[in-house]
């Protein structure tokens, strides 16, 4: 059983930089945190490998800095790790993004399940799991909460809006996973160790066959129109003095505001 592990490295919120002419995000010169969503993804995968034995391959689209996070993931539960890097892929959005993804994906066939987030901390649009399916041409569903195979099936319980629901899915299968399960366990010191010498394999578009038109800015039909700096404008005042007069001066205030009655 082989079980594909799809991983994002987000910029830390305090280093984001934006390019002032594409309005994308400047991944190279920040520093990367593992998604937060894709943990109950890496956290899964160690479930079913523990439960059956199955192969993980964890991969990731981003620069060179992303290759940490692959190791962590190594660290958790990987038996492989893929980087997929190239300037080209700069700027691609979530269909762009999907292309490679999806490449690499049959790259590595066979497999019967393939691992997500429910979406991108930087991006929250929760769409690259399904597009990704839709150009494999196999299933996918959300918000999964457990995977079990049974008799050549995958049954995958769900969380839905009121209740919890189970449907059976012939393999391959994309899951993005619930993002709050229960347990979330840490890295083995033991494998981190292991890990520590070993580097990714790296797949480029050469690799995947993809077009340089099909990818990146060009390859892209959603656009980033304008970004803006969020700025916060401090509109406290600090009053010292006596006490009384302060009193006096507040209960004036709130009446003038409206907040006390005359």
């Amino acid at each position: 059983m082989r079980i594909i592990l799809c991983i994002k490295g987000v910029p830390k919120p305090e280093t984001v930089k934006v390019d002032p002419e594409t309005h994308t995000l400047k991944r190279e010169s920040a520093e990367l945190i593992l998604n937060p969503f894709d943990r109950s993804a890496i956290e899964m995968a160690a479930r079913l490998k523990e439960r059956y034995g199955a192969e993980v391959i964890v991969i990731s689209m981003g620069p060179p800095n992303v290759v940490p996070l692959l190791k962590e993931a190594y660290g958790v539960c990987a038996d492989r790790m893929i980087l997929l890097s190239d300037r080209v892929f700069a700027g691609s959005d979530t269909l762009a993004t999907s292309r490679v993804l999806a490449k690499a994906i049959k790259k590595l066939s066979p497999f019967e399940l393939i691992l997500m987030g429910l979406k991108s901390a930087d991006g929250e649009t929760a769409q690259v799991p399904p597009e990704t399916a839709a150009l494999l041409g196999i299933p996918s569903l959300i918000n999964v909460k457990d995977i079990f195979f049974e008799k050549g099936k995958i049954v995958a319980v769900r969380e839905t809006e009121y209740t919890l629901e189970e449907i059976e899915v012939s393999p391959p299968l994309i899951a993005s996973i619930y993002p709050k399960l229960d347990y979330l366990r840490p890295p083995s010191f033991k494998r981190l160790l292991e890990v520590r010498n070993k580097e990714p394999e790296i797949l480029t578009s050469k690799d995947l066959g993809l077009k340089e038109e099909e990818l990146g800015l060009s390859g892209s039909p959603t656009r980033v129109s304008g970004v803006f700096e969020k700025k916060f404008v401090e509109r406290g005042e600090i009053w010292e003095g006596d006490p009384e007069e302060l009193a006096k001066r507040l209960i004036i205030l709130l009446k003038e505001k409206g907040f006390l009655k005359a």
